[in-house]
């Protein structure tokens, strides 16, 4: 493990780069149980008896729910807020014939959502596209831009996926305009709804589903569910939902788990085999996304998603656009499937690349400033998509809060932010509200806008705002341990 550390000799400064910590700061999870018992009534080992304890399941029947991890086990999608009534609006549009259109978001959570609505509608007869936000022109989520654009082209109804529930003024704006609009999300919901036609999330607090932690293309596979759609569709569908539960670190207990354990067995048995299988329920298009990893051939599990696999989706909506993924997944033509796959994973090692190139750029300038404990550090020539990648190897690197900024659109400086444990950024934020044009986030990552002369009144009053955490200005990162064998 390595940090950044100051060392002072008289009145000289001296900076002691990358020195190596022998005695990190560790952290044992030592929640008690009878571990023996418990592996002998489940059949497991008193290691996973005691991950399970660790994880807070501790009751028998939710023990047995999480070894068990059945698609019996879901819950019925009914019992969440809106969704019969989001149900019941798509059947009608279907049966008129109303054009639909699905808007979804640039990360694989949001193009795995937009992948499943339309796979599922389509499988139904829907009329239905897709539009994804352009993530330097649009920035997060439905706008009125994309709004303009679906009037334009005749469609009757918007359904958001991945984004949507702090869209109160988009939202509106689409209603005032005669658009039917659907909402679905799994993001934290603000004090004031949207007024759309249904508002789907999980998350809501008068929402009575049992299990509030379903990222966003989780929700949207419930929703095809509750449409009806044919159990080879579903069986695609969850493959997609598998994929962004994992990219989008939702938890994985409860449906996660099973939305992960059962996606990730069905994309052995299909696409990740030698050859591909086309089976019910089979995609070209994330087949040869495999092949152009090599992985075919290989048993695929959550490092590949995470990895290798989630890194290449991304990647579309970093450097170009997520319809390049969306596309892929939607694609028959196995040559265009290829061609397709091969384009995202070398804008993937593009993206790598440049990350790489950029945080050397960045550590070289940090040494100026070694002085700080919120590093904030100016880059103009880094893409704006891949600064919250940049900003994040930099907090692991040096174990700071760390703001990138770099050039954007409109003359105005553009930074995202990463946090450690104790240091709530959002909250950093809202002190330094008079000097950001716009900001957001939470307390482990933060996006903001800003003029750049404001940026080193910004970077000094984040770090004499530090207050109570000056006691920590050389802390090292903690070593988390849950399992002591």
């Amino acid at each position: 493990m390595r940090a950044y550390v100051k060392g002072r000799r008289g009145n000289d400064v001296k900076v002691i780069k990358y020195m190596k910590i022998n005695n990190p700061k560790w952290m044992m999870y030592t929640k008690k149980a009878d571990f023996n018992a418990l592996a002998e009534k489940f059949h497991i080992s008193p290691v996973t008896a005691r991950i399970l304890r660790n994880k807070d399941i501790c009751d028998e029947a939710e023990i047995e729910r999480f070894l068990r991890a059945d698609m019996k086990d879901m819950y019925d999608p009914f019992l969440m807020k809106d969704l019969k009534k989001a149900v019941d609006i798509l059947e009608e549009k279907i049966k008129a014939g109303k054009k639909i259109r699905i808007i979804g978001d640039y990360d694989v959570d949001g193009v795995s959502a937009s992948v499943i609505l339309y796979k599922g509608l389509k499988s139904l007869g829907a009329e239905v596209d897709t539009d994804v936000p352009d993530r330097v022109k649009d920035g997060y989520g439905i706008n009125n831009r994309l709004i303009d654009l679906a009037l334009d082209e005749g469609i009757d109804t918007i359904i958001t996926c991945d984004n949507g529930i702090a869209a109160k003024e988009a939202v509106q704006y689409a209603k005032d305009k005669g658009l039917t609009v659907i909402v679905t999300d799994h993001h934290e919901p603000p004090d004031e709804l949207p007024e759309a036609d249904a508002v789907i999330d999980p998350k809501q607090k008068i929402c009575k589903y049992p299990y509030s932690q379903l990222c966003g293309a989780g929700v949207a596979y419930k929703l095809m569910v509750a449409m009806g759609v044919s159990e080879e569709v579903q069986r695609e569908l969850l493959k997609f939902a598998a994929i962004a539960t994992v990219c989008d670190v939702v938890e994985l207990r409860d449906e996660n788990r099973i939305i992960a354990k059962n996606g990730l067995k069905a994309i052995n048995e299909d696409e990740a085999k030698i050859g591909g299988d086309e089976g019910p329920g089979f995609n070209k298009g994330l087949h040869a996304l495999f092949l152009s990893n090599g992985l075919s051939g290989k048993e695929i599990g959550v490092y590949h998603i995470g990895f290798v696999i989630g890194p290449c989706i991304n990647a579309g909506g970093r450097l170009g656009s997520a319809k390049e993924a969306i596309d892929l997944f939607l694609e028959e033509d196995p040559a265009k499937c290829t061609k397709q796959a091969k384009d995202l994973t070398d804008q993937n090692v593009r993206r790598k690349s440049m990350t790489e190139d950029m945080v050397r750029k960045a550590c070289n300038e940090i040494e100026k400033k070694y002085e700080d404990d919120v590093i904030v550090v100016y880059i103009p020539e880094c893409h704006e998509a891949i600064a919250g990648i940049v900003a994040g190897r930099i907090k692991e690197r040096f174990y700071r809060p760390t703001f990138v900024m770099t050039d954007a659109e409109g003359g105005l400086i553009k930074a995202s932010g990463r946090s450690i444990e104790g240091y709530n950024m959002f909250e950093e934020l809202k002190k330094c509200d008079d000097l950001l044009e716009k900001y957001g986030g939470h307390e482990m990552a933060a996006g903001l806008s800003i003029k750049k002369e404001n940026i080193d009144t910004f970077s000094k009053r984040l770090n004499d705002n530090l207050n109570q955490f000056e006691s920590r200005r050389n802390q090292i990162a903690p070593l988390h341990i849950h399992v002591r064998l």
